[in-house]
């Protein structure tokens, strides 16, 4: 068994590769046997066929081919019958598509089926009886039904053979449509008395190998003088008919005669076709000769019919003659769109002239009627390609933006050139994949909060938020705190972001009086690969509360120190005493101070401006009024609520410094300053009493030292090694030190007078060494012990 293979690429506008091969087998193979190495022949690898999910489409016809993806070959699947395939229509061929993706690429296959003598000729009727005259003349013709061999070609029906040939001899006639007709001639003439009945046996042989035959018996029956023949009055009558028509429908009428009269010169019509459906759809008048429809006339499945129709007399003469019907095509039949292959999904950052969709058109009508133009809507970004061969591809046209258009539903509609013109339509579903093409979007461009000092960390400050166009994990967003300082500290210890949220956290407590406002970056970056990211500026600005009391400047207030301020005896009514200045470190309301007089010596001589704190006279001074003067002067802000702060301001009424200074001697006495001197008091008497006893413990100590280590070197008789300090010289027991230094303390008795008191130098503990001894020292002590000695430290002079 052979096979031809035909292989030729072309290019196709769309960018898909179009390649058609060819293949040739006969028929009825068996079924796995193969039929072409498609890879190989389409210089495809067996992994593409895989990967790309490589499979036939046929139009919706049955499948008798199928493909291996693993080995890359076409096989047979089911049994291919020629016959019931094509009938006589050559070349009888399969077409069929092999769609792959990833990307879309079909190629178009044909296999031609080629014949096999697998069916012999076959007679509609195996007997076939004739009425015919003893008068018949020689060279009367008899038609005789032909067989019908469903092989084409070389196997179809070749020849006709008749025995035995006594009486009889075959003609047959060949048509310019291939079939044949027979005709059984008469030789000489029939003897009734001789033979009343004679049996022939027609074979039809093929040209097949091996060859084969079909046999159908003819019986003749000789009858009493039948001069003429029923004869037509055209050899071949033409007529046309339209598909669909009704049943019923006359399309033409044959007409024979006949010279005879009475029953010889009765004229019977009939249809002799046989094997071809003619009778299922044709039907003829017996004695009128009417040819009318009986079945459905489709142009689709057959363009023209060949009716063969007999007349034939009781005489059993006849005549044959053929009536040619052509069938006129109708627009009746939609386009057909058949979607080869689809996508249902596409990524919107697909490439310009992607494909979608590969789709077959089909109209089963012709000419105008089967041409077809195919279109879309508008206002979507994909176009209809025309391929060849009615194949349509579905590409995209522009850019594709899932945040715009998610989904498309696009309609295909076919229209043909028929009158009227019929339509058909698809709707494709097609979603649009998102990728991540939009960073996030915040709400505003800059974003301003208020928070109130003093607030309890963790608290919530605002919210940030951002939008993401995309979809799915390419829309989360999160949301991140850029690193920043503010005054030289990381911005993260004064808030704090959520990453889900984005909302604002303080970190820390605030201080209006340290920080005002600051500002700091956000960040919100989405869940794609790779991330997208926008940020926006926050600035927090901090809300003072009135959290400080107002500070007294001026006059200061100290401790011990008396400050007075001097109002002189003639001074006026409104005379400047003096202002009390203060501050407030909160801002706005909070440090708007006012002033107001508490308590007074008098206060019908002073008073103190509200808003700037001069304290003024308001009468004019008299000699009753007291030297020494106290205003108490509370200083209020207007926050709420208000806090506020005390001053003493001490006023001299007087025009001399002494008068001054004898009335204010006693002023530090007052209740006021007592509580601290009390306090100072005892905090010096405790002090006093610890060094006493302290000094007490280590001088009793000292003493008792030196008289252990006297009366060590006493009762020793160890020798005694001199040790000389560096620099040292002696010098008449002037000591080891080059120079004498000589402390004096002073005492004092009173604050005021103070007298200091000397004590006078001299070297009460001196060591001397004599050269000439021989190795002992001599510890000399002054007349005088130093246990002896003053213990008082105001009274002692120490050498050093």
């Amino acid at each position: 068994m052979t096979r031809r293979v035909l292989l030729f690429m072309c290019l196709l506008s769309v960018g898909t590769v179009l390649g058609q091969v060819s293949y040739t087998i006969p028929e009825e193979m068996a079924k796995g046997s193969l039929v072409g190495n498609i890879a190989h022949d389409l210089g495809l690898q067996t992994k593409r066929l895989t990967s790309g999910k490589a499979r036939i489409y046929t139009r919706g016809s049955d499948e008798y081919i199928e493909l291996n993806r693993e080995r890359g070959v076409l096989l047979v699947k089911d049994r291919i019958d020629r016959e019931a395939l094509c009938r006589q229509t050559t070349p009888c061929a399969l077409h069929f598509q092999i769609i792959l993706e990833n990307p879309m690429e079909f190629y178009s296959v044909t296999v031609q089926i080629t014949d096999i003598n697998d069916n012999s000729p076959t007679f509609e009727k195996s007997e076939m009886k004739f009425k015919i005259s003893e008068s018949a003349i020689t060279g009367a013709k008899f038609v005789l039904k032909g067989a019908v061999d469903l092989d084409v070609g070389i196997n179809d029906l070749k020849s006709y053979e008749l025995q035995p040939t006594d009486n009889f001899a075959l003609k047959v006639h060949s048509n310019a449509d291939g079939n044949k007709n027979v005709e059984m001639v008469l030789r000489k003439p029939l003897d009734r008395e001789k033979q009343e009945q004679i049996s022939l046996v027609l074979t039809a042989v093929d040209g097949g190998e091996p060859q084969m035959s079909g046999t159908m018996m003819i019986v003749i029956t000789v009858l009493d003088a039948n001069d003429n023949a029923p004869v037509f009055t055209q050899s071949t009558y033409k007529a046309t008919v339209t598909e669909n028509s009704p049943k019923g429908t006359v399309v033409a009428t044959v007409t024979a005669t006949d010279a005879d009269e009475g029953s010889y010169g009765k004229i019977t019509y009939s249809i002799t076709n046989t094997l071809d459906g003619i009778i299922k759809v044709f039907e003829v008048n017996e004695e009128t000769g009417e040819i009318s429809l009986i079945g459905n006339v489709d142009f689709e499945d057959s363009r023209n019919f060949q009716i063969n129709v007999l007349a034939s007399d009781e005489g059993g003469l006849t005549d044959s003659c053929k009536l040619i019907v052509d069938v006129q095509d109708v627009n009746d039949n939609k386009p057909e769109i058949n979607i080869m292959s689809k996508s249902t999904v596409i990524s919107e950052d697909a490439k310009l002239n992607t494909v979608v969709t590969m789709i077959n058109i089909e109209d089963k009508d012709s000419g105008e009627n089967g041409n077809v133009r195919c279109f879309i809507g508008e206002n979507v970004p994909f176009i209809l390609k025309t391929s060849t061969n009615n194949f349509y591809s579905l590409v995209t046209d522009s850019e594709l933006d899932r945040e715009r258009s998610s989904e498309f539903n696009i309609t295909v509609s076919c229209s043909d050139e028929g009158v009227p013109s019929l339509t058909s339509s698809v709707t494709l579903t097609l979603q649009i994949s998102d990728v991540n093409d939009n960073a996030p979007v915040f709400e505003r461009s800059s974003y301003e909060a208020y928070i109130v000092e003093n607030n309890t960390p963790g608290l919530s400050v605002f919210t940030v938020k951002a939008r993401d166009a995309d979809w799915n994990q390419n829309a989360r967003v999160s949301y991140i705190l850029e690193d920043s300082s503010v005054n030289g500290v990381p911005v993260s210890s004064y808030v704090s972001v959520s990453a889900d949220s984005g909302v604002i956290h303080a970190v820390r407590s605030f201080d209006y009086e340290q920080i005002k406002d600051f500002h700091f970056r956000v960040k919100a970056q989405d869940g794609g690969s790779p991330p997208l990211s926008s940020n926006v500026t926050v600035k927090i600005l901090i809300q003072d509360q009135n959290d400080n009391p107002p500070q007294v400047l001026y006059p200061v207030q100290t401790g011990g120190s008396l400050l007075a301020e001097l109002v002189p005896r003639s001074a006026d009514v409104g005379y400047l005493v003096t202002k009390v200045v203060a501050v407030d470190v909160d801002s706005g309301q909070n440090a708007w101070l006012s002033y107001k007089l508490q308590k007074a010596t008098d206060r019908a001589l002073f008073e103190v401006g509200s808003q700037n704190g001069e304290i003024r006279t308001i009468r004019q001074v008299t000699d009753k009024d007291a030297v020494k003067q106290r205003l108490s002067v509370i200083v209020e802000d207007n926050g709420q609520p208000s806090r506020s702060a005390t001053v003493v301001v001490n006023v001299a009424v007087a025009d001399s410094f002494p008068e001054v200074l004898s009335e204010f001697t006693d002023f530090t006495h007052d209740k006021e300053y007592n509580d601290n001197l009390t306090f100072y008091l005892v905090l010096a008497l405790a002090v006093v009493s610890f060094l006493f006893i302290t000094c007490v413990v280590v001088i009793i100590s000292v003493k008792i030292y030196r008289w252990r280590q006297s009366r060590v070197l006493y009762h020793s008789n160890l020798p005694v090694i001199p040790y000389y300090p560096p620099r040292y010289s002696d010098t008449l027991g002037t000591g080891t030190l080059q120079h004498v230094y000589n402390y004096e303390v002073c005492r004092t008795t009173d604050s005021r007078k103070s007298d200091c008191k000397f004590s006078g130098a001299g070297s009460q503990n001196v060591l001397i060494m004599d050269p000439s001894a021989t190795g002992t020292m001599q510890r000399i002590q002054s007349e005088k012990s130093i246990l002896d000695e003053p213990d008082s430290p105001l009274e002692v002079g120490l050498k050093h």
